[in-house]
């Protein structure tokens, strides 16, 4: 599994809206997260091309695991995809993605996603090949 981070990754800008500290939680609720992928990414159900993408939570109070993802300008919903809780040891400044290798030829799938500064995150799911 590879994990890339917005600090050091070579194929993925991350930029956060809002002020990006982690104590700002109040302008992180929905995790707005903007990437750019510059070659395809699979997530469940669907591969994403090369492009910009916003990642964000649904704005629901219970659910915190419903993943949205829209295009670059928020005007198309892609997809809605119901995540697994996950955690990590301890928390990073800056967005975490990480991805697993699928067979030759086919784009990396997204495995999980942590926001900045939390140990909790989401984790994707995928049905076996």
């Amino acid at each position: 599994m590879r994990t890339l981070t917005g600090a050091v990754a070579v194929l993925f800008l991350v930029t956060l809206f809002g002020t990006g500290s982690p104590n700002a939680r109040a302008d992180a609720w929905d995790k707005k997260t903007v990437v750019t992928f510059n070659e395809p990414v699979e997530i469940p159900g669907k591969v994403l091309l090369a492009g910009t993408y916003v990642f964000s939570l649904e704005d629901t109070a219970g659910d915190r695991n419903i993943v949205q993802i829209w295009s670059k300008n928020d005007m198309r919903l892609i997809a809605t995809i119901t995540a697994t809780p996950t955690e990590r040891p301890e928390g990073a400044n800056e967005v975490v993605f990480t991805f697993e290798k699928r067979r030759p030829g086919s784009p990396e799938a997204l495995k999980t996603w942590f926001f900045c500064g939390e140990t909790d995150g989401v984790e994707f799911g995928y049905p076996n090949p």
